[in-house]
């Protein structure tokens, strides 16, 4: 009985031993999983997370005025806005433009106050180089107004007021056609002012013409190559994949060639007697359209192609054999099943075509440009980067909705599968 009742004892410690070493084991083995994962997380981290998290705090960040003018933002507190400013506020603007450290500082200064109202830059840097300007109060506002009457003009000091928080909505504000007026109420912009909205329709609508494109060329393309044997598929797959090794400005260069008026497009249509004048196909929304697609069109191609690799053709003949048309049973049978590379293929191609920049200003007209062209003329032309941070954000947040709707959808379709 006791020799039993050892033997029971010493089984149940070497079960439970037995347990801790393979818990063990088990923590190692997705220690050294997570350790392999972990160069990946810290290049995410640091060239996608933190710029996004940069972009996100630029586009709110007003950091300008309220750095370059504290005194003056300080002296305007409690200030009624239809009346003129005190003589205390002008002689805080020019206490604070002398303790600038140079004439950049001014320059960002009066760029952030010109892009709320025009003909604020000369207004600032004509006081700046002005410098020294001493004496009371009343003398320092005379000294100013005798250099430039609009020092009197309300809406410069509305514009100092407004701005003397480090933190602001008027950038994104701004990115959706909207604005904050002079009591702080948000409102829209008058329409001749309106420019963002429509920019971003147009972005959507050239980047939905460009994705039905793609679909309808790329669809029969991956069919065909679905159904060749896989020696022949993997040769031709290699003219899909040649664009892709060559740089997008050598191929919107090479449109250009090809879609001048007196380019071979042209010239091979006249020669065929199609048309008898050269067709309007440069600087234009047709050579916007038909240059992304021929480079987004791979990117519809293989997600379709792998789709179709994995569709049994015995359900199409089935059909067939069953009394279904050739073309009913195509369409009834083969193509529910290339869904997910139709959803797939088309919000690949459709945002990346939200984010063209180099296509559209090469090949468009003015009025092609998408909204990249903006966010690159605000860093590059403008220096505005706040404006510029807002219209990322605001792209970034349309392909994130973009994108949840595609999961949506998605899971939808599982659920009814």
């Amino acid at each position: 009985m006791t020799s039993s009742t050892s033997k029971a004892a010493l089984t149940g410690e070497d079960a439970r031993a037995l347990r801790q070493a393979l818990s063990r084991a088990e923590a190692r083995r997705k220690w050294r999983a997570f350790a392999l994962t972990v160069p990946l997380l810290v290049f995410l981290l640091l060239t996608l997370l933190i710029p996004i998290a940069a972009l996100l705090q630029r586009a709110v960040e007003n950091p300008e005025v309220a750095t370059a003018l504290p005194r003056t933002v300080k002296s305007l507190e409690g200030w009624s806005p239809e009346a003129p400013p005190a003589a205390a506020s002008y002689a805080a603007l020019v206490q604070d433009l002398g303790h600038l450290p140079d004439s950049s500082d001014a320059g960002a200064l009066a760029r952030r106050l010109n892009s709320e109202v025009p003909g604020a830059r000369s207004l600032v840097m004509g006081a700046f180089r002005a410098l020294p300007v001493t004496g009371s109060p009343e003398e320092i506002r005379d000294r100013l107004l005798q250099l430039d009457p609009r020092w009197a003009d309300p809406p410069f000091w509305q514009a100092i007021a407004k701005n003397g928080s480090r933190w602001t909505p008027d950038y994104l504000l701004a990115s959706v056609d909207l604005r904050r007026g002079s009591q702080g109420d948000i409102e829209r912009m008058p329409p001749e002012l309106r420019a963002f909205g429509p920019i971003l329709l147009r972005t959507f609508q050239i980047s939905f013409i460009v994705t039905l494109f793609c679909l309808a060329l790329g669809y029969p393309l991956a069919w065909w190559l679905a159904s060749l044997p896989a020696r022949k598929a993997n040769l031709l797959m290699i003219l899909v994949l040649v664009p892709f090794w060559t740089s997008i400005l050598v191929r919107v260069a090479a449109w250009i060639v090809l879609l001048q008026s007196e380019g071979l497009v042209n010239r091979g249509l006249m020669g065929m007697g199609l048309i008898d004048s050269p067709l309007p196909l440069l600087f234009n929304r047709a050579g916007v359209v038909i240059a992304m697609v021929h480079i987004l069109l791979p990117f519809m191609i293989l997600p379709l192609y792998s789709v179709m690799k994995n569709v049994p053709p015995t359900y199409v003949r089935a059909a067939v054999s069953l009394g279904s048309a050739p073309l009913a049973a195509f369409f009834r049978v083969y193509v529910p099943q290339t869904y997910p590379g139709i959803s797939a293929g088309a919000l690949l191609v459709f945002i990346l075509s939200i984010g063209y920049y180099v296509t559209p200003a090469l090949l468009g007209g003015a009025d092609d440009q998408m909204l990249s062209y903006y966010i690159a003329r605000y860093t590059n032309v403008q220096v505005n980067w706040g404006m510029a941070c807002a219209l990322g954000a605001l792209l970034l947040t349309a392909t994130m909705v973009l994108y949840g709707v595609y999961r949506r959808i998605g899971k939808a379709e599982l659920s009814m599968g």
